[in-house]
């Protein structure tokens, strides 16, 4: 019984080690931008702007989640692998219908090496001119 927890824990170790080797070190998403600034806005005037990015590395760059501070931001982003050396964008819809200051995040998870980047937008929605 003893041998066989001891080879089952040298396969563990060895898998350990595979996989560790496995991960690109070089895999990062590069973003032009992180910040995008809506300046002062008109309520209902149009609220998207994308956020683009390049996967650097040597494996496909996978974003597992984009998810917003809150509801008035809703984020759409690519499901497939994105090639090395490509560009990919997010774009994101802020409800331009609430008037007033906003700063919002939106959370990128991926398998790069910077595994969460934080993008923020912001600006100030004034009321429609009558």
């Amino acid at each position: 019984m003893k041998s066989l927890f001891s080879v089952l824990f040298v396969a563990f170790a060895f898998v350990i080690q595979v996989n560790a080797q496995s991960v690109d070190s070089t895999l990062i998403i590069k973003f032009v931008s992180t910040v995008h600034d809506y300046g002062t806005i008109e309520q209902g005037s149009d609220g998207s702007c994308n956020f683009v990015f390049t996967s650097t590395g040597q494996t496909p760059l996978v974003l597992s989640n984009v998810r917003a501070s809150c509801g008035c931001t809703v984020p759409t982003w690519p499901r497939e692998p994105i090639l090395p050396g490509k560009e990919g964008s997010i774009k994101v819809v802020y409800n331009t219908n609430l008037v007033g200051s906003f700063n919002k995040s939106i959370s990128v998870s991926s398998n790069a090496k910077n595994k969460e980047v934080i993008l923020n937008i912001k600006g100030t929605v004034t009321p429609k001119k009558q």
